[in-house]
């Protein structure tokens, strides 16, 4: 084995067996690393921060979501479902092509709190037009973490 080798893999060994996150002494900009090992991406926290924002066990995390790709025809409902957990109870927020949305005549956001701790929201889009194609993103948030879905929607044709 080659020596480069070796020590990279003890350092990764290191990394990973120790609760040592690489971490520079004396402040400034810290970053994360990523490293591609096979089709599996590591990420190494150089900031125990991060390490604790992104790991976090109460954190917001989305745990069902509508597909990505959705096909409407004009005239019709589109109806997007978003359900998160997270202690505290997240909250979800809509977006359409990176602008936040807000109920309106055509537009109505449902949402249930289903526990202390999850939250099921649904958009709906009655009837829908031309200009309601794009890109929609459901947002949870927490004090400690923000997670988000992504969905395509676009209009077709009856067959």
């Amino acid at each position: 084995m080659h020596w480069k080798t070796l020590l990279f893999t003890v350092c990764i060994l290191a990394l990973l067996l120790s609760s040592c996150d690489g971490a520079r002494k004396g402040g400034g900009r810290r970053k994360t690393k990523h490293r591609k090992m096979g089709s599996q991406r590591l990420i190494f926290y150089t900031n125990p921060r991060r390490k604790e924002y992104y790991d976090n066990e109460n954190g917001a995390k989305i745990v069902k979501a509508s597909h990505f790709d959705y096909e409407f025809l004009l005239g019709h409902k589109i109806s997007f479902i978003c359900a998160a957990k997270g202690d505290p109870r997240p909250r979800v927020t809509w977006f359409k092509d990176g602008i936040e949305l807000h109920a309106h005549p055509y537009l109505q956001i449902t949402e249930w709190h289903k526990d202390n701790d999850h939250i099921k929201s649904k958009l709906e889009i009655t009837p829908a037009r031309q200009m309601d194609s794009g890109t929609y993103d459901c947002e949870a948030n927490n004090k400690y973490s923000i997670d988000r879905r992504s969905f395509k929607a676009d209009f077709g044709t009856i067959s």
